[in-house]
């Protein structure tokens, strides 16, 4: 039964439904209007950067909403961030490929649609580049935010060495 459990636990965070543990904490929730509907912000500590957090807020849909509209499995695509240094910088093992790394997911429908960040380096600028957008099986998604921690003239501490 153990193994059961294991096993749909995996499928289902392949699959989405479970958000990837990547220190996330509900740090706000505002509520919205007299249904329910609260915009909830998370601070997301990248694990791959010691001393820079971003700060994500979605939208978050009620049971009355959900019965209104009669989607019950789908909450919007909206979403902003916010990174900032919070401490010194320590950079781990990060891609510095063009397409960056997921550094946070957390599923927003039953199986569709997720709410992503990765993080891009912008080598010629010395940035740290944060994008959330949503990401869907069907239908990709226009809606996005982005934000930047500039490295320059920070001390900060490559593990692996500064990429030349």
């Amino acid at each position: 039964m153990k193994r059961l459990t294991r096993l749909a636990s995996a499928a289902a965070l392949s699959a989405g439904f479970l958000s990837i543990p990547a220190s996330a904490e509900v740090v706000g929730k505002v509520g919205v209007d007299w249904i329910g509907n609260d915009i909830v912000v998370e601070a997301i500590a990248d694990p791959e950067i010691k001393g820079v957090t971003c700060h994500v807020s979605y939208f978050d849909r009620s049971i009355i909403d959900r019965l209104k509209q009669g989607n019950w499995f789908e909450d919007p695509s909206n979403s902003s961030i916010a990174c900032r240094q919070t401490g010194p910088i320590e950079i781990g093992d990060i891609s510095l490929s063009r397409g960056g790394e997921e550094v946070f997911r957390e599923g927003r429908s039953l199986i569709w649609k997720d709410l992503l960040v990765k993080r891009i380096y912008d080598k010629a600028n010395d940035t740290l580049i944060y994008l959330a957008h949503s990401r869907q099986i069907v239908e990709g998604s226009a809606k996005m935010a982005i934000s930047t921690v500039p490295l320059y003239g920070q001390q900060v501490t490559w593990t692996k060495g500064k990429p030349q």
